[in-house]
């Protein structure tokens, strides 16, 4: 399982986000960072809305957009809604 995250440099809410992540311990994802400076289409797409997460379960590589979490969780706390987002994700794509 993949979980990405569209951010900029500069963008303080994207750093934090990224920082607690990092933090969790034994993730059960692989964690992606996608520059949206990097490219036009990320970048229309998503100079207002950064931080934005998406986790991607399948192979078909779709991506499941993730609630934004409050920039004041802890990482235990952004663990615990990781966690049940995912778990909600994989039930409703085994339906």
């Amino acid at each position: 399982m993949r979980l990405i995250l569209y951010s900029k440099p500069g963008c303080h809410l994207c750093e934090g986000l990224q920082e607690k992540l990092e933090k969790i311990q034994n993730p059960s994802f692989e964690l992606e960072i996608r520059d949206i400076t990097t490219r036009e289409d990320w970048f229309g797409k998503y100079q207002y809305e950064i931080p934005v997460l998406y986790v991607i379960q399948d192979e078909a590589e779709v991506e499941h957009p993730v609630p934004r979490p409050s920039p004041r969780a802890s990482v235990k706390q952004l663990e615990q809604i990781l966690c049940k987002y995912m778990s909600n994700s994989e039930k409703n794509n085994a339906e």
